[in-house]
């Protein structure tokens, strides 16, 4: 451990140290970020872009009593070392250990948990309309990136800061453009001027003096404005907002941070602070390709390279082989992304077919609004987006989508409990919210090569239809090449009862939970069906199932409220059929982060916890 990053417990520590010390701290703190990283995997890039930031911050603002709200919540790690949680970070997204995002429980420097993107505005101007309304002098400090920018929210937050004229300072970590030495050395200086007090006051006695001339007032604003827009033509935009913009400013000069931040500090109103940083600053491979190292597994620290993996193909992989396959076959498909073209497997199609690849940015509402208007002039869109992230589009897809019946597919990455990234990107929940709705087929693969088949079968559905499959692995299935469909609507029995005394069980499994649902079926010596579809539901199956055995079961992994097996309760409702039933699934809590399959078998949903559930209503009935 090197020395002087050893003896920073708290941001109390950090700012008993002198500005050269700071650099050195900046040094250190890089390292022990990379090496950390490379032994847990997590995120990188994002990270060592802003360790200067991070320092600057927590050195001149009152941290915890001055709010710091960090956008998205994967640039934190940085922040958790500086706040107390430096010799936790060993355990980072492992089971019991610190979270990959601020988590409120966690530690009281994290002010506002973050996952997803383009939240952090909003928090912020709360809070600093809270300390307005409590007459206090804290401070709130939103840290965004410039992709959340991308996102309407963030715009919604701007906006609406200018009729609070709250006391909060917006900064925009701007990391995808770069600055020449001398135009950077020019906006490092004027940035320490415009947010000096001697220029503020001057400012504010001369628009409070020419209030009496307005002509001369806007004539004044309008200077100002084209003054700072000869320097960074975007300020001027967020001052139409109300804010006093400064920057942008080189991100990784600590020196400058810390003199502008301390002068923002002494300022009232609406601060907006424009910094540039660099994704991956200080580990090359990473500078080379940012993308690549935001999120990483295990790597060797010294040349970046990640530890061999002989996993089975990914279902995220398997969507993007199909996508490439289909897209041969079909011109009409388009793809479209809401900044998540690495994560959601879109790569190669993106370097294949550009001209039919849509990264449309941290745009969910927009992504799906903007395939309804591609599907209403024949082309064929197929919207590559996590779970966790369609929620943040749901009346988009309610309205625009499905209630045009519009053809568009929906391949759902990430669905079920995801691992390390915990309960922020989960996708727990979309069986529950998605059946509800009409106008829409819903699936979910068993194994890679019914993937394909159900993505093939969803593409040429004449309506709306989601694919949901999980993150990471399968079983290792025989993929067939062919572009093969579906019966829509149809659930394949994979195993019949040979009991003959007893009472008999069927387990309905959906996805990802056919391969322990069928393990505990040769325990129990049960029935099992890979349902296939959510909705339409196989009503056949579920009634022959129920006329032939004494309980049903159905396993998901889902939330239970509203979910598969709610859907097949329905079901036997509506057809008169009074039959004991167990419904397997996720509970009504959030689950955090772990191992996936530890995960599962704490709501009971490997094999072993199949077996034990099932054996305890055959014992009540």
């Amino acid at each position: 451990m090197s020395s002087l990053l050893s003896t920073i417990n708290s941001p109390n520590d950090l700012r008993q140290l002198d500005h050269e010390q700071l650099h050195t701290l900046a040094e250190e703190l890089r390292i022990f970020l990379i090496d950390s990283v490379a032994k847990t995997g997590g995120h990188l890039s994002s990270n060592l872009g802003v360790v200067e930031l991070t320092i600057a911050l927590h050195y001149v603002f009152n941290t915890p009593e001055d709010r710091l709200v960090w956008d998205v919540g994967h640039q934190t790690y940085p922040h958790k070392i500086l706040t107390g949680r430096r010799e936790e970070m060993a355990n980072l997204r492992k089971e019991k250990g610190i979270a990959g995002f601020p988590r409120r429980p966690e530690s009281e420097y994290d002010t506002f948990g973050t996952g997803h993107s383009s939240t952090s505005i909003s928090a912020a101007l709360g809070m600093a309309v809270a300390a307005k309304q409590e007459n206090s002098d804290r401070h709130s400090i939103a840290v965004i990136g410039d992709g959340a920018m991308t996102a309407g929210m963030a715009f919604e937050a701007l906006n609406n800061a200018g009729e609070t004229n709250a006391n909060m300072l917006v900064i925009l970590n701007d990391n995808d453009m770069s600055i020449s030495k001398n135009v950077g050395a020019l906006n490092n200086y004027l940035a320490k001027l415009l947010s000096g007090r001697f220029y503020d006051s001057v400012r504010k006695t001369g628009k409070h003096m020419l209030d009496i001339v307005p002509p001369v007032k806007e004539f004044a604003r309008r200077a100002e404005e084209h003054a700072k827009g000869m320097v960074h033509p975007g300020g001027t935009l967020f001052e139409e907002f109300g804010f006093n913009y400064i920057g942008p400013i080189d991100g990784h000069d600590l020196n400058v941070l810390v003199d502008t931040l301390s002068n923002i500090r002494e300022l009232d109103g609406m601060q907006f602070l424009h910094i540039v940083t660099q994704k991956g600053r200080g580990f090359e491979p990473a500078e080379d390709d940012p993308n690549k190292y935001h999120g990483v597994s295990k790597f060797n620290p010294d040349n970046g390279v990640a530890h061999p993996n002989k996993q089975k193909k990914t279902y995220t992989q398997v969507f993007s082989d199909w996508l490439i396959d289909m897209a041969a076959d079909d011109a009409q498909l388009v793809a479209i992304t809401p900044a998540m073209c690495d994560g959601s497997g879109l790569n190669a199609f993106s370097e294949q077919y550009p001209d039919r690849y849509f990264d449309v940015g941290i745009a969910e509402q927009h992504a799906l609004t903007f395939a309804a208007g591609m599907a209403c002039d024949g082309l064929k869109p197929v919207i590559a987006i996590y779970s966790t992230f369609l929620q943040r589009a749901y009346d988009q897809l309610v309205h625009d989508i499905a209630l045009q019946d519009l053809n568009v597919l929906l391949a759902i990455d990430r669905a079920g409990l995801v691992g390390a990234d915990g309960p922020t990107h989960a996708g727990s929940f979309d069986l529950a919210y998605l059946r509800c709705i009409p106008n829409i087929i819903i699936m979910a693969p068993h194994d890679e090569n019914e993937c394909r088949q159900m993505l093939s079968t969803g593409f040429h559905y004449e309506g709306t239809a989601a694919v949901r499959y999980p993150r990471g692995t399968g079983i290792g299935a025989s993929i067939s090449p062919a572009l093969t469909t579906l019966p829509i609507g149809k659930a394949e029995v994979l195993r019949n009862s040979a009991l003959e005394n007893g009472k008999k069980v069927a387990i309905l499994a959906f996805g990802s939970m056919v391969n322990p649902s069928l393990s505990a079926g040769e325990t129990l010596d049960a029935s099992v069906v890979n349902m296939r579809f959510i909705k339409p539901l196989d009503i056949d199956v579920v009634q022959r199932m129920a006329d032939s055995h004494d309980l049903i079961v159905t396993v998901e992994e889902n939330s239970l409220m509203g979910g598969a097996g709610a859907a097949v309760m329905e079901a036997l409702q509506a057809n008169a059929l009074a039959k004991p039933t167990l419904c397997l699934g996720l509970p009504d809590q959030f689950i955090e982060h772990g191992v996936h399959e530890t995960m599962l078998a704490q709501c009971g949903l490997d094999s072993t916890g199949i077996v034990k559930s099932i054996e305890s209503r055959l014992a009540s009935l």
